[in-house]
């Protein structure tokens, strides 16, 4: 059996063969593919070059019979042109019918206040889809880039790499959190008060960079970190418990302010906004599972996460 070379042949004559075969007529096989006579005639011609086979024989009162071959082709022929249609065609998405493990680096307001809700609509809708809330690293754009990380959770601040989409999914605000009891819990706060307490700071990648700290420089302010820690609930409880003061999400802090017998305030600051984004690698666009989930998140995200933003006068 000699071996057939796919790059030297004309696919475009799968269709034509198709077409001959089922009507044995030149006339209509053109009509339907859309071709004029002469030109399916040459596609005829082609056809039996290349398989070495009639095809098509005339007989008496006109019309055509297929040979053999034509006839063992024409069983399989349309099955073929199925799948080779379906390469070019959009993957049905059932997420129901999906297994897979999706990783996403957050923080344990999201882990807190989503997951619930999340994993919840995930046993209905995907019950094969598992989640990973992991750590934020110095490294994450690299492991979003390769595939190790699918999405990761940011503010509406942070900067981008080049390629990089993101959505807003819920409106937040930052918010100054004391324990009830405080000395300055009840008056308003101006912005050289941050210096006067101890703060509770909080440290997603290890590091001291802080968007709350570049705007207390700006006005001339220091604050003094008595404790830094990556999780934000620790950072409530060591508020509940000292003189020390935080300043998070409000969505987060309301959460628990009753549990912890808190006191929030609006800081004194220039920039109060904290929206939640969910950003993804653009080698990840066109991942329909990725596509479908950020959907989910997005209406999970508003229902847990988002303050509703105040409509302007």
């Amino acid at each position: 059996m000699r071996e057939v070379n796919l790059v030297a042949l004309d696919l475009n004559l799968l269709p034509a063969l198709d077409a001959l075969l089922k009507r044995r007529n030149v006339s209509q096989a053109a009509h339907d593919v859309g071709l004029s006579q002469p030109a399916m005639s040459r596609a005829l011609a082609r056809l039996r070059e290349v398989l070495g086979d009639t095809l098509l024989v005339r007989v008496p009162g006109g019309g055509y019979a297929m040979t053999p071959r034509a006839e063992a082709l024409g069983q399989r022929l349309g099955l073929t042109l199925d799948h080779v249609r379906s390469v070019f065609q959009e993957p049905v998405f059932d997420p129901a019918k999906v297994e897979r493990t999706i990783r996403i680096a957050g923080a344990d307001t999201h882990t807190i206040l989503m997951a619930p809700t999340l994993m919840a609509r995930l046993a209905k809708e995907a019950p094969g889809i598992s989640i990973r809330i992991e750590a934020y690293t110095p490294d994450l754009v690299t492991r979003m880039e390769t595939g190790a990380l699918d999405l990761a959770f940011a503010v509406s601040t942070t900067q981008l790499p080049p390629g990089a989409r993101s959505e807003t999914y819920a409106y937040d605000r930052l918010v100054l959190v004391l324990r009830k009891g405080h000395k300055l819990a009840n008056r308003k706060w101006k912005i050289e008060d941050y210096g006067k307490v101890s703060h509770v700071g909080i440290s997603i990648l290890g590091d001291n960079q802080s968007d709350l700290d570049a705007q207390l420089a700006q006005a001339s302010v220091h604050r003094r970190i008595a404790l830094t820690t990556p999780h934000f609930i620790a950072a409530l409880a060591a508020v509940a418990a000292t003189d020390m003061a935080t300043t998070i999400s409000r969505v987060f802090a309301q959460r628990f302010a009753s549990d912890f017998n808190l006191v929030l305030k609006d800081p004194p600051l220039p920039n109060l906004d904290l929206d939640l984004t969910v950003v993804w690698s653009h080698v990840r666009a066109a991942d329909p599972v990725l596509a479908w989930l950020r959907t989910v998140i997005r209406e999970v995200a508003r229902e847990t996460m988002d303050l509703k933003r105040p409509r302007t006068p």
